[in-house]
């Protein structure tokens, strides 16, 4: 007989749960919290989860393991009334300046208030001035809105291995800061913005780009153009009127001319370039039989969590760009005939892309190669400000001559799309059954780790796929002791990919899954599924990129190797025992 739990009196079967908080969500009755998510480890800090017992008990539900036989109420006026002064203390030590705030309507804090009938504080607001730090081209933190839930902690910590934020002080004076109180921007932080996305009321939002993009489109003298990347379209549908998942590009394309883009652009055709180029450098990297895997560079904050954690590994990653700045690298080229100013901006799904817009290696001539980088949120405020009803508007193309792009070019925005793209690259047949066997080769999933081998030329070619930096913390870690070898390593810093950016609208796992589901149903759909073979390229190489294709599509880091025409391109970093010391 299945053990059970009695939840407000129903009978409830335990199966599995962590507990009592997930038991009594399987019940259908949503628990008020602010501290736990089902991916961090449990804090038991905001205490709105209580829930009262047999004897008159009260319990954390998130910490309290189901117990067979138990039984438990969740909503009594003891309880209500508990609820209650916990939102009324916090919201006397909060900034209640909700209009202005990046978070309003979007905020747990005033979700809960006002589920809760919470219209006045009997409290004396003791919140502290503004205290905003602005120091990061990602990020920006206003203490005042903290209420020390310490999800942007645990996360930092648990789910990307940085470390960058803490807990400071103690009592009254407990504070969320970096190391040494230093500004963000200054830290150790990637610029991943994970804890953004977990943060309940604004406290931790993503940098504003707006109004920077609207000047820029209201300027009559100024000609613009967008590029929307491939995990953008499965990912806004939820706050505009479709379903999760769904591909919206061809409505954001319509959104965007309607706002006063002159050129909008797919970024999958800056992932094909990206495919070509990478799959060239591995075949290279191959040749020098070397122990150390090669890692992508398409995550910015993966490249910086390497530049801080493990400098001696940068010549071990990729020489080529990111699918964006290889693509608004061919577009600034272009416009350079034209008389008019122009000014290039990108929709991604991630802030760090953000910080890699403005790294010295991505500014020409004083100018930034991407002038202004707007993420997937930011996107939904502009086109809900422009009084645009999403769901009715007619879907329409992107435009000439850079309209072609590849299903390889759009899993790119998945865990695990980057590999698939370049084995598909790597594949001699083009057969349907070949790219299905390459499908279910191991690299699809949402998993943090998968690892995998395929035979190339009759040699065992080993492949991981890692996501969330804390999981490649252990990948690397695991490769300098020698307990695991691979070739070549996907690393994306968001758990999921690009699908679970920071910039997207908050998710679950079941979100990221279904938006992942959307890229691949795109990719099964596309007439063209190998990079190689998109006709653009063609001309592309012919043309454009003809003797400049380290100019346009390849960066050298601090700490990394150059792109070389001929040669290996890969220089060991040498012995272990080597690599371990510089550690």
């Amino acid at each position: 007989m299945s053990a059970m739990m009695t939840i407000d009196g129903i009978p409830v079967t335990i199966n599995g749960e962590r507990n009592m908080l997930e038991l009594i969500r399987k019940a259908g009755i949503e628990l008020p919290t602010f501290c736990y998510a089902s991916e961090l480890s449990i804090h038991g800090a905001c205490r709105m989860c209580l829930v009262e017992n047999e004897r008159g008990g009260l319990q954390a539900a998130c910490s309290e393991p189901p117990r067979p036989g138990a039984k438990i109420r969740t909503n009594t006026g003891r309880l209500r009334k508990f609820r209650k002064n916990i939102l009324e203390l916090l919201l006397a030590n909060h900034n209640r300046d909700c209009t202005a705030c990046a978070n309003n309507n979007k905020c747990r804090l005033q979700e809960l208030a006002l589920r809760f009938g919470i219209d006045k504080i009997r409290y004396q607001n003791t919140s502290l001035d503004h205290q905003i730090d602005d120091s990061s081209p990602c990020l920006t933190i206003d203490r005042s809105k903290c209420i020390l839930c310490g999800d942007c902690v645990r996360v930092c910590e648990e789910v990307q291995g940085v470390g960058a934020i803490d807990f400071a002080q103690r009592g009254s004076k407990m504070t969320v800061s970096t190391a040494f109180d230093i500004p963000l921007g200054e830290s150790s932080c990637v610029g991943c913005g994970q804890c953004s996305a977990v943060c309940p009321t604004g406290a931790i939002v993503i940098k504003n780009s707006v109004e920077a993009a609207w000047a820029d489109l209201d300027d009559v003298a100024t000609e613009t153009s967008i590029q929307i990347a491939p995990a953008v379209r499965v990912a806004l549908n939820a706050e505009l009127g479709l379903k999760d998942g769904q591909n919206a590009m061809g409505l954001i394309v319509a959104a965007l001319r309607r706002m006063g883009f002159d050129k909008v652009y797919d970024t999958a055709l800056g992932s094909d370039l990206t495919v070509t180029e990478e799959s060239k450098e591995f075949l290279l990297f191959l040749e020098t039989g070397s122990k150390l895997p090669m890692f992508t560079s398409c995550c910015p904050a993966w490249i910086r969590f390497c530049e801080l954690n493990y400098p001696s590994l940068m010549p071990n990653i990729s020489t080529c760009r990111s699918p964006m700045q290889m693509f608004a690298s061919v577009i600034k080229e272009r416009s350079k005939s034209s008389e008019k100013r122009h000014i290039h901006m990108a929709v991604m799904p991630c802030t760090a892309k953000k910080l890699e817009a403005k790294r010295t290696e991505f500014v020409r001539g004083g100018l930034p190669i991407v002038d202004h980088v707007l993420t997937t949120q930011e996107l939904i405020r502009m086109i809900k400000e422009s009084g645009l009803i999403f769901d009715q508007l007619e879907p329409e193309a992107v435009d000439s001559p850079y309209g072609v792009i590849t299903g390889a070019g759009v899993i790119f925005g998945v865990t695990g799309g980057v590999t698939e793209a370049v084995l598909r690259e790597l594949a001699g047949d083009r057969s349907q059954a070949t790219l299905n066997q390459l499908a279910a080769s191991g690299e699809r999933g949402m998993e943090g780790l998968k690892e995998f081998s395929i035979d190339y030329r009759g040699r065992q070619v080993r492949l991981a796929v890692v996501s969330g930096l804390a999981n490649t913390r252990h990948l690397i870690e695991a490769v300098i002791q020698g307990e695991k070898s691979y070739d070549l390593v996907e690393v994306m810093a968001c758990p999921g990919g690009c699908v679970a950016g920071a910039g997207q609208p908050i998710s679950t796992i079941q979100i990221r899954a279904a938006r992942g589901k959307g890229l691949y149903a795109e990719d099964k759909l596309s007439a063209i599924k190998i990079s190689a073979d998109n006709p653009l390229l063609d001309g592309l190489y012919s043309g454009l990129l003809k003797g400049r294709e380290h100019e346009l599509l390849h960066v050298t880091y601090p700490g990394g190797r150059a792109y070389e025409h001929s040669g290996p391109l890969h220089e060991s970093v040498g012995p272990e025992t080597e690599l371990r010391a510089c550690l």
